[in-house]
């Protein structure tokens, strides 16, 4: 008999809570044990019940193991060269003492509209841990800070993926997406950093080592030798710019829409129509079922249809790809099965493109953070002339931290994973696919849930909008809205800020890297989060109102 997914998700909420906070169990085994007890819960094989939590691991620390592992090093060389204290001295003189909050806030803000969350997060809080040595006080306020202002960009400013790819469903311009986003983005944090004040006052923490780090001295040496601005900014800068310059080229060649078909590139519209009239494979079966075959205005048809992520049965995986991407496989897919005298081949490396995929090479995150890598032990070799035992002990001690790092965020992304094959989204939707006749307050209020409940289930904040803004642009139409789609897409990302926990690897970052208990992550974060997401949802219904852009 099978559980209800609802069911094993309170299961799997109560193992995870139960070992953690009850059984003081490490978060690890926490995760795996609770990610393997759904696992058998759910649907599937027996053979494959066991192997996809390990895949499931496995692809998740894929994806950042490399990263978190350099970033320790980053930050272990910037700790301890002196970089992060000359940087920190630098943000206390320009700013103030009272004002460096906000100068973190402000910078992740910034950082995070290029670089995913987690990137930010590994550069800027080595800052926050080297304030608070100068200062002794308001730790909890500077991690927090730099939380509020990354969190807000990342799931509301594109081109980071989940904004980028709301504003393509939605069909809104990337430039209203942009300028919207920061719009209701700015406000988002400036609560988000009262709130961290706030907090710091009544629940006010002391730094503590890193997993894998020694206990830090509690004042730098006052004969220490600091290396210059610039080059303690250097390890930071670079990576960023490596990766702000990807994003930049990558979206200007994205904006071409090279494999939209052109009036011109339709060479025998009557053999086109028939061909797709009498359609038996999946391209045209995807034209014929679209209406494309009777349109008048027929590359405006076939460009319409190419926005499907699966109809086309190109047997790659699109549904989280740029939309120019979905539109270049599907129109490779149309090409495969017409002849070019019926339509042309389009060009797709293009001066743009070739300029991107170059870029894509510097500016992929695990590269672009090994030559900061480089760039920051260079730095510690140049600043503290370590021996090689020192070195070796230094480089140690920096893996340790970060190894422990990847091992909790791997098993919550395999949590996650298997609250999905639990079948909660599919759940949630069923749930809400009555609800296509809600319009204006309803609507964003059904976006801002919807998202919300799909974070809270299966913990990334990206799968989360990206579900919820595919399942309101689907419930759009007939319906004619007061204002600009934009409102929907920021409801949307505001509830995939909310109820972030356990699952979401957000969560385990933000605990680990800090040095934050899970009880106090629960207490801190996931509030914030919360005040966040409510924020932006609320700016979003005033907007609606007050700037509709109809």
């Amino acid at each position: 008999m099978e559980l209800h997914p609802f069911l094993i998700l309170f299961i799997g909420v109560a193992v995870v809570i139960g070992m953690i906070i009850g059984m003081r169990i490490n978060a690890f085994i926490a995760l795996i044990t609770a990610a393997l007890v759904v696992s058998f819960l759910s649907p599937g094989d027996v053979a494959d019940k066991v192997s996809r939590v390990a895949s499931a691991f496995g692809g998740t620390a894929g994806g950042i193991g490399i990263v978190i592992a350099l970033a320790a090093i980053i930050g272990k060389c910037l700790m301890d060269s002196g970089a992060a204290d000359r940087i920190v001295q630098a943000f206390v003189k320009a700013m103030g003492e009272k004002r460096s909050s906000i100068a973190l806030s402000g910078s992740g803000f910034v950082l995070s509209i290029p670089v995913f969350f987690d990137t930010v997060f590994y550069l800027l809080v080595p800052l926050a841990r080297s304030l608070y040595r100068s200062t002794k006080k308001h730790y909890l306020k500077y991690v927090l800070a730099i939380s509020a202002g990354a969190a807000v960009t990342h799931t509301l400013v594109p081109p980071t993926p989940g904004p980028l790819l709301m504003a393509q469903q939605l069909d809104v311009d990337l430039g209203t997406m942009i300028g919207i986003g920061a719009l209701i983005g700015i406000p988002s944090a400036i609560v988000g950093l009262l709130f961290a004040g706030w907090l710091d006052k009544r629940m006010p923490i002391e730094m503590r080592p890193l997993p894998g780090e020694e206990e830090q001295e509690t004042a730098a040496p006052t004969d220490r030798k600091l290396p210059g601005l610039f080059v303690s900014l250097l390890p930071i800068l670079l990576p960023l710019v490596l990766i702000g310059m990807n994003t930049a080229l990558e979206t200007r060649a994205n904006g071409e829409r090279a494999a939209q078909v052109k009036a011109a590139d339709i060479k025998d519209e009557a053999a086109l129509r028939a061909a797709i009239t009498g359609a038996t494979e999946a391209p045209l079966l995807a034209l014929k079922e679209a209406g494309a075959g009777e349109s008048e205005d027929l590359p405006a048809a076939i460009n319409a249809a190419m926005r499907d992520r699966s109809a086309f049965g190109t047997g790659k995986s699109l549904g989280r790809a740029n939309l120019a991407i979905v539109e270049h496989e599907n129109r490779k897919a149309l090409e495969a099965v017409l002849p070019e005298t019926v339509l042309a081949n389009h060009v797709w490396d293009t001066s743009a493109r070739k300029a991107a995929n170059v870029s894509k090479l510097y500016g992929n995150a695990n590269l672009a953070l090994l030559l900061s890598a480089v760039v920051a032990v260079l730095l510690f070799v140049r600043n503290c002339r370590p021996s090689k035992t020192e070195f070796s002990e230094m480089m140690e001690s920096a893996l340790m931290s970060g190894g422990l790092i990847i091992l909790i965020t791997a098993a919550g992304g395999a949590f996650g994973a298997m609250l999905g094959v639990a079948g909660i989204g599919e759940e949630i939707q069923k749930h809400f696919a009555s609800a296509g006749s809600s319009v204006g307050l309803g609507l964003l209020a059904l976006a801002f849930v919807i998202s919300l409940v799909m974070k809270i289930a299966q913990g990334s904040t990206t799968v989360a909008v990206i579900t919820a803004s595919g399942m309101i642009a689907a419930m759009l139409n007939g319906v004619e809205l007061s204002f600009h789609p934009v409102y929907l897409a920021t409801a949307i990302g505001g509830g995939g800020l909310v109820g972030s926990w356990m699952n979401d690897s957000g969560f385990w970052i933000f605990s680990k890297m800090s040095g934050l208990t899970e009880a106090e992550a629960l207490k801190s974060w996931t509030p914030l989060l919360a005040i966040l997401g409510v924020t932006a949802f609320v700016m979003s219904v005033i907007l609606s109102f007050v700037l509709p852009l109809a």
